[in-house]
């Protein structure tokens, strides 16, 4: 089966929760509280409005009784004229509900949307590295549109028609007590059939929400990667792939179908039993001088005022059970937690719904704006986003060694560093282990590596887009994890290999790091980058946008934003991972002349494969295996270390030294 034709990933369960919808729905209450009063009016308003319907059976009876036995024409017109004007009220306290309601529920979506989306960003990127982009799509426009639905319809409804079948019953046994009770003889085997509705709903309801997510997911993917799609061919196995998607959702959907179909037919069957019954037996009665024509019309005239609040019993539940379904998944995200402030790892952080069911949210509503010079540009974390505020464990003793001088305050120290994925399997060695490194202030180094070695890795822990699981990383003396968010965005920028670019201008783009970044800043950054003679051609020159993903743009292009976007705000410390890759020679020569002066005033760790890159740096660290295995200049390192002669002469690399540390089968390091 090719590998396009896979289902994705889903990292949430598709059980039936674990508790009632209303302990679910229970957790709404923080959004709904500040805009309660107009609910509770509008849930008022319309109570009144239902239970008129109710008045309306006894202005019959006093017809019937009165004018009509009687012979009075007046007395049926002024019976009429009541009539009228009940069902007058009705309708326009109706609209009144309608109007109370939805200014507020809009305003609840928006903020429970705003909230969904602040947790996003401040979520752990690894947390990201396990979602697929689709469920998460899906829990900020269809779970929520679920929800406000919810809040406007069923919510108020199942009071009202609670309500209203309260009040309609007392009338009915105050009428007539003992047809009272044969309306009432249904209301046992519909709680037990409701009962037995809400678990088989919720589960198909919930599986039905998840599959949606992942056609979610597939269409995403087919749009951004319709040049791969297209290039090999793979538009029918894409087809294939959501066809059966589809049709598994058809599936989960007619299932709904048919158990609300079971539940509906029930609700209505076994009350319209009950009033043909009552209408029997009141005819009987009728006909025996015991009740009086009127109290029959006006006694059958209230049952049936009462099947609507009866019969919408069963898709005001199955509205309200998809919400209970909606809520936990909203809850999901909201629940997954950040790293501890402390600094402390957080076992798990990026498991989903790792929180206690109805354990309630963080509550932080802070606004998640990239921090000043925050660096967007990493593959994994297209948003931009922050990344958690620490888990990284206590600092541990700094080794010492003859190059790396972890003793020294100033410039980025890493000191006994170790970082394992949370997802990596159990009893897997860590993607670094061990590392010492200390790149001293206004000091260039670069990083050196095979494939797998771990190097992107270790440029993402210097930005906080991941913690590390034991050691410590400093920054001109200070732990990374001390350091609040803000801090840190301000001092490192970083430029990743994947260069990610928004639906916003080329200007927009190279500026977002930083708010107070000026048109100076922007020509410098695209001067260093060598991106200002293609951006002066674009039809709008730097104000030009350049679309989702910026595809419009070649790779080389995007590339040059993407360091332009991380030189422009000046950073103290710089992060480049490969970051002239695309570019072509002459242009590549070009950049890294410009580069030269910008790294004589940062301290920077560059991710390099080629000697021409290797030669930006002061100094080269090799990474082998997760940890450093040497450092040097490169020309000493060419002539010390097989390995690292291999790398750059592009041959078979060979451990070298006296004592060379063995590589490990890490398998997944990144």
């Amino acid at each position: 089966m090719d590998a396009t034709a896979s289902t994705p990933a889903r990292p949430p369960s598709s059980e039936p929760p674990r508790h009632s919808a209303v302990r679910s729905l229970l957790r709404l209450w923080p959004f709904v509280r500040p805009v309660r009063a107009r609910l509770f009016t509008a849930a008022v308003v319309a109570v009144v409005a239902s239970c008129i319907s109710l008045v309306i059976p006894l202005v019959l009876k006093w017809i019937v009784d009165g004018p009509v036995a009687a012979g009075a024409p007046g007395g049926v017109w002024l019976g009429a004229g009541f009539l009228l004007a009940l069902g007058v009220a009705e309708a326009g306290l109706f609209g009144l509900r309608r109007w109370l309601v939805a200014r507020p529920l809009a305003g609840v979506e928006a903020a429970m949307r705003e909230r969904l989306y602040t947790r996003l960003q401040r979520l752990p990127v690894s947390f990201h590295d396990r979602w697929a982009s689709g469920q998460l799509l899906s829990r900020a426009t269809t779970d929520l549109q679920l929800l406000r639905m919810f809040l406007a319809f069923p919510l108020t409804f199942l009071l009202v028609n609670g309500a209203t079948i309260l009040v309609g019953c007392a009338i009915l046994l105050a009428q007539r007590f003992s047809l009272g009770l044969v309306l009432l003889a249904p209301v046992l085997p519909l709680m037990i059939l409701c009962s037995v509705f809400e678990a088989k709903y919720a589960l198909a309801a919930r599986r039905a929400l998840d599959q949606v997510g992942d056609l979610t997911t597939v269409i995403e993917e087919s749009v951004l990667g319709i040049r791969i799609v297209k290039g090999f061919g793979r538009h029918r196995s894409q087809a294939r792939m959501f066809r059966r998607l589809t049709h598994e959702l058809r599936t989960t959907e007619l299932r709904k179908a048919r158990i609300l179909a079971t539940i509906w037919g029930a609700i209505t069957l076994l009350p319209e039993l009950a009033i043909g019954a009552a209408l029997v037996l009141g005819t009987v009665q009728v006909a025996d001088g015991a009740l009086s024509a009127g109290t029959l019309v006006a006694f059958l005239s209230t049952a049936l005022a009462l099947r609507w609040p009866v019969d919408s019993i069963g898709f005001l539940l199955a509205m309200s059970y998809e919400a209970a379904m909606a809520t936990d998944r909203y809850f999901e995200v909201l629940d997954a937690p950040e790293a501890a402030s402390s600094g402390e790892a957080l076992p798990g952080a990026a498991l989903p719904g790792a929180a206690l069911p109805g354990e309630a949210p963080s509550g932080e509503t802070a606004a998640l704006l990239p921090g000043p010079r925050a660096a967007a540009d990493d593959a994994t974390d297209g948003s931009g986003s922050d990344a958690p505020d620490g888990s990284g464990s206590p600092g541990t003793p700094e080794a010492s060694g003859p190059s790396q001088r972890p003793g020294a305050s100033g410039g980025l120290v890493f000191a006994g560093v170790e970082f394992r994925y949370p997802d990596a399997p159990r009893g897997a060695p860590p993607t670094l282990r061990g590392v010492d490194l200390h790149i001293a202030s206004g000091e260039t180094m670069a990083l050196v590596g095979a494939t797998g070695s771990g190097k992107t890795t270790l440029t993402a822990l210097v930005p906080r887009l991941y913690d590390p699981t034991g050691g410590r990383i400093t920054l001109d003396g200070r732990d990374l994890t001390a350091l609040s968010r803000d801090e840190v965005r301000g001092l490192v920028s970083v430029a990743f290999e994947e260069p990610t670019l928004f639906s916003a201008s080329v200007a927009e783009n190279v500026l977002m790091g930083a708010a107070d970044l000026q048109e100076a800043d922007l020509r410098r950054a695209l001067a260093v980058a060598q991106a200002d003679g293609f951006v002066a051609a674009l039809p709008e020159g730097p104000h030009t946008q350049v679309g989702e993903q910026g595809m419009s743009l070649s790779g080389g292009q995007r590339q040059r934003l993407a360091l332009a976007r991380a030189v422009a705000g000046r950073p103290r410390f710089l992060i480049l991972d490969d970051p002239l890759s695309a570019l072509d020679v002459h242009t590549e020569a070009l950049v890294e002349a410009a580069l030269r002066q910008v790294l004589a005033t940062t301290t920077a760790l560059i991710v390099a494969h080629r000697p021409s890159t290797v030669l930006l740096a002061d100094r080269v660290a090799l990474l082998s295996g997760g940890r450093i295995a040497a450092v040097g200049t490169h020309h000493q390192l060419l002539r010390d270390n097989a390995e690292y002669a291999g790398l750059m002469s592009g041959t078979d690399p060979v451990a070298a030294g006296p004592a060379p540390r063995p590589r490990d089968a890490s398998g997944g390091t990144r």
